[in-house]
């Protein structure tokens, strides 16, 4: 099966016959041990390091299907090398067109974004409230807000509203998480730990989607809730509103109130809060768990992990364009 490693590390990637070479650099430009990454077994590659490589192992990486995504030094999301598309349809180009242009088309997905995402935010808070977290205010403002909805035929208004009800959401984390305190949302920069967790697993979530999105017949670009812009990949934004609840910040309740990450795993520099390698590596691997955590699929009737819900999620978007089935946010049951 494969898999997503992490490049932490400065260093060398390089083509060694058929299988991937990373070495290690330090300050000095001392190289270190190499590695080898088994192509047939890397299914994408995330660099938080300066990465040393030529034209020839992109090559070698489009070849076979391989994307890289690149965070700096600040753990922000900066870009993606992604293969050539490979299951590009004329016929969901035209039709995933079609519904971006046609408000009467569009709006309806755009809510079910949103519907999706408050829903699974609601499944939190009522996780927590159940375990004596006195959450009912904010479980009943969202749900006022949540009638709203239908009401709204403008995105601008619509994210409006998405922007209140993940507002209320976040006022909720500091009854969740023990020891720490979110305050206000801050994300240029993050001001505190939980804003940065929340950043970097928000940036996580999203290449997530992304990389499922390229084994389907969709187009990355073209969004239906976020507006596409020249440079991002806007319908992975639109995915990552329904999971974000669900894979991050499910993924920061259990870190920080299990105590796996701690005030000391931060750097706070001017004006902003930074994760040490040493949260960053055990966010990303609770993260990689999360992803390949299994459930009892209903309508599937099998055991189906996180990250194949993803690419569920894009199926189901795939048959609604093509009029096949009406798209139906996924909404975590359990």
């Amino acid at each position: 099966m494969k898999k997503t490693y992490y490049l932490f590390n400065p260093g060398r990637l390089s083509r060694k016959d058929n299988t991937l070479k990373f070495t290690p650099v330090d300050e000095d430009g001392k190289e270190g041990q190499p590695r080898y990454l088994p192509v047939e077994n890397v299914n994408d590659l995330y660099v938080f390091g300066s990465l040393d490589a030529n034209s020839a192992l992109y090559n070698f990486l489009g070849k076979q299907s391989i994307a890289v995504h690149f965070f700096d030094y600040y753990e922000h999301y900066t870009g993606s090398f992604m293969p050539k598309d490979y299951l590009l349809a004329g016929k969901m180009q035209i039709a995933q067109t079609q519904y971006y242009l046609s408000a009467k088309k569009r709006m309806p997905l755009a809510r079910s974004f949103v519907r999706g995402a408050a829903l699974n935010m609601l499944k939190n808070l009522q996780y927590y409230n159940r375990r004596e977290k006195d959450l009912n205010q904010t479980i009943g403002q969202i749900e006022a807000l949540m009638l709203q909805i239908p009401e709204y035929n403008k995105i601008d208004q619509l994210m409006g509203l998405e922007g209140n009800i993940r507002q209320a959401y976040y006022q909720a984390f500091d009854t969740i998480i023990n020891d720490f305190e979110m305050g206000t949302r801050t994300k240029q920069p993050p001001q505190n730990e939980v804003n940065t967790l929340i950043s970097f697993g928000n940036m996580m979530c999203y290449t997530a989607c992304l990389g499922q999105i390229y084994h389907t017949q969709l187009n990355p670009t073209i969004s239906f809730l976020h507006e596409p812009g020249y440079r991002r990949y806007s319908l992975a934004l639109d995915l990552a509103e329904i999971f974000k609840p669900l894979l991050v910040d499910r993924t920061i309740f259990s870190l920080l109130n299990k105590r796996q990450v701690k005030s000391s795993d931060f750097r706070h520099e001017l004006n902003r809060c930074v994760l040490k390698d040493s949260a960053r590596k055990e966010f990303v691997k609770a993260f990689e768990e999360k992803l390949s955590d299994t459930i009892q699929h209903r309508s599937l009737g099998r055991s189906v992990s996180y990250k194949h819900l993803i690419k569920l999620e894009c199926y189901k978007l795939t048959k609604h364009l093509l009029g096949a089935e009406g798209y139906v946010p996924f909404k975590a049951w359990w």
